[in-house]
């Protein structure tokens, strides 16, 4: 039998190992535009290394998963750090493990919540996309460039996650 996976709330906090939670954070709120607008600050960093290597901004079309649903695989990006804003404010999965000798070791797994997005950081050991009920836009931005910036592996044995409550 598969392992079962807990899901836990996305938090800066529980985050952190992995990457920046992207969420309107008051203590960052800058008001600009004659005072009109509210800019949430810094939230993120892109990162981008290798000769060549930019910052390129896309839309990933998510189709929503079944469940229970089987992780069997899990990728990295060596080269540069990744991030998934939902352009429809929708609740997400995100499941991300630490780095065992190169592998990734158990996933750990987040529902972010409407108003949440992730960056992960440049190799860090993450699920693709995960969307939830419906189909979903997202804002991606990622390395663009020469040089292979993915690395997959799969598990022998999946991780099962059951239906989130949402």
């Amino acid at each position: 039998m598969a392992d079962i996976l807990a899901i836990k709330p996305l938090t800066a906090a529980a985050f952190a190992p992995f990457g920046d939670v992207i969420e309107a954070v008051p203590s960052t709120m800058r008001l600009i535009n004659g005072g009109t607008t509210e800019r949430f600050h810094g939230l993120a960093s892109a990162e981008a290394s290798g000769e060549g290597a930019g910052v390129v901004i896309n839309i990933f079309r998510g189709q929503p998963r079944a469940f229970p649903y089987a992780i069997d695989m899990m990728e990295r990006h060596p080269f540069g750090s990744q991030s998934f804003s939902p352009l429809a404010g929708r609740p997400f999965l995100v499941a991300v493990a630490e780095d065992e000798r190169g592998r990734p070791g158990k996933p750990r797994v987040f529902l972010a919540r409407d108003g949440q997005g992730v960056n992960y950081h440049r190799n860090v050991w993450h699920h693709p996309l995960m969307a939830l009920g419906d189909v979903c836009d997202f804002l991606v931005v990622d390395r663009d460039g020469p040089g292979n910036n993915l690395e997959e592996f799969f598990y022998p044995n999946p991780f099962t996650i059951q239906e989130p409550q949402i």
